[in-house]
């Protein structure tokens, strides 16, 4: 037996030497890939930077007597140095559908490029002829002088690129904007010329095609509005029961009629972001956002990367929608009262009816004090923002309900479960939301309907006061939302009422998914 050790242990120092050899290998291989890999970005870069400056990056021929799609695919990539490392964009085309016409794909720009001549932007000039229009369309006469990245329509974007690829509309046709003026006088207000109090919308967006229509007529450059002003009746059930029971009072001019029909001025807003204030407004630099926002959407704006001189993003997101009753002209007016309700989307209870939140009900009471005090002599404010599931996003809210109704459904675990899921309780940043406040020349807020403390904050902190604020009634609370709201209350939200200790919250249970099994 003494003879066959030392062979075992000769054999297992050999297999070890293999493996270190092995290891060694490996990292070797290792560094020349990277080394490989960083010398081809170089070369990618600088081969981007021609193309792009000859305005060819990706060139598509189509032989039309073949119906064969041959693409030449330059496979340009865009990176730009950030405290060491790069951001990098790259095109590799898929064949599409045959097409007859011959086509450039345009990926990216670069200040000082041959051609590019954006048109100027001066953000918060008073002046909106020196301030200049926002330009983002990028069809042939206009590419050149864009002054901001993203597309007209927000989200809606994708619905016109769909309409485009399927020939579905022409991609030449100019708006016509004959009588589509604003139907109220919306300032200018001093507010308007502050950089700082507004970064996330366009002040002069409800009046562009006539404020620059000589750019439009003269120049051919497209100029479309990013706000639209309308009026309008509105009806809504619920109020019909509030005429009934006596909580509204049919004035003829804002309450219409026993059905509680209301008269309304409705003002749309897509949102134009102001890098630079909107870093600020965070507490970060342009060029973190700038990142960001170029990773996180799946690198859809490489401009946001390779254009540090246009400073305005038209972002694709949901925007949001003003209901004013009573006088359009008094909500900017400091010697009358004024009703405010800020109100998030919440698709399944606003339009759908679910009970498992407050959302439609605060709505409703909103939209009823907002009336009240129009008849008052005062100013009644609503304003809708696209922000579904606190901007998570209707997928993970209903993840976040079956989470919930798969467990036990305490207010003690409500927000857990979205964090859980999410990361985070909420993502709807109301740091951007009174904005829309400055816009409408508001000073101070009389009655604030609702219950937020991130509200209240964000309107407080960009120098409007909040005089009184109005918790939703207990009465038009649903009984399967009392986790929901018991569950805010108890982590900072606005209550007359009793906020409970986290033994009281854990025995608030929502309703079970029993009678809805089958």
């Amino acid at each position: 037996m003494a003879s066959v050790e030392p062979s075992r242990s000769g054999s297992s120092e050999i297999l070890q030497e293999i493996l270190v050899s092995l290891k060694t290998l490996k990292q070797d291989q290792a560094q020349l890939a990277t080394a490989v890999d960083t010398i081809n970005g170089r070369v990618n870069v600088l081969a981007g930077v021609k193309q792009a400056q000859e305005g060819i990056v990706v060139s598509q021929t189509v032989d039309s007597k073949s119906d064969q799609q041959q693409i030449e695919d330059k496979n340009s990539t865009a990176a730009v140095p950030r405290n060491g490392d790069s951001v990098s964009v790259s095109s590799r085309p898929e064949t599409p559908r045959h097409s007859g016409t011959t086509s450039k794909i345009i990926l990216t720009s670069y200040p000082g490029q041959a051609g590019v001549d954006p048109l100027p932007m001066d953000w918060g000039n008073r002046d909106p002829h020196l301030r200049g229009p926002v330009v983002v369309a990028r069809n042939p006469s206009t590419i050149r002088r864009r002054n901001a990245i993203g597309a007209h329509g927000g989200s809606y974007s994708i619905y016109y690129a769909l309409a485009v690829a399927s020939k579905n509309i022409d991609t030449d046709h100019k708006p016509d904007f004959t009588n589509t003026e604003p139907a109220a006088n919306i300032g200018p207000f001093p507010q308007w010329s502050d950089p700082k109090k507004i970064v996330a919308m366009d002040p002069f967006g409800h009046l562009a095609p006539w404020l620059f229509k000589d750019y439009i007529n003269n120049e051919n450059v497209e100029i479309r509005p990013t706000i639209a002003v309308t009026r309008a009746h509105m009806k809504l059930p619920e109020l019909e029961d509030s005429v009934r029971k006596g909580r509204l009072v049919p004035d003829g001019k804002v309450c219409l009629n026993e059905s509680g029909e209301l008269a309304v001025t409705k003002v749309a807003v897509e949102p134009v972001w102001y890098l630079p204030g909107v870093a600020e407004r965070f507490g970060i630099d342009e060029g973190t956002l700038r990142r960001s926002l170029f990773e996180h959407t799946g690198g859809s704006y490489p401009e946001l990367i390779t254009r540090n001189d246009i400073k305005l993003f038209l972002p694709p997101i949901g925007g949001l929608t003003v209901y004013c009753f009573g006088d359009p002209a008094k909500m900017a007016d400091p010697n009358v009262r004024l009703a405010l309700r800020v109100h998030d989307e919440c698709n399944g209870s606003d339009v759908f009816g679910s009970d498992i939140c407050t959302c439609r009900p605060y709505l409703i009471f909103g939209v009823e004090e907002a009336v009240k005090e129009a008849q008052e002599g005062g100013s009644g404010v609503v304003i809708y923002f696209r922000k579904e599931g606190r901007a998570l996003g209707e997928v993970t809210k209903y993840l976040v309900y079956n989470a919930r109704k798969r467990g036990t459904d305490k207010a003690s675990e409500y927000f857990k479960r979205t964090e859980n899921i999410s990361g985070t309780r909420d993502q709807r940043f109301q740091a951007l939301m009174p904005d829309v406040l400055h816009w409408l020349g508001i000073t101070k807020i009389d009655r604030m309907l609702s219950m937020s403390n991130m509200k209240h904050d964000a309107i407080v902190e960009q120098g409007i006061p909040i005089h009184e604020r109005v918790p939703i009634p207990d009465e038009m609370i649903p009984e399967d939302s009392r986790v929901e709201i018991d569950a805010k209350i108890h982590a900072g939200y606005f209550t007359t009422g009793k906020i409970m200790t986290m033994e009281e919250l854990n025995s608030v249970q929502g309703r079970p998914w029993d009678d809805i099994d089958h």
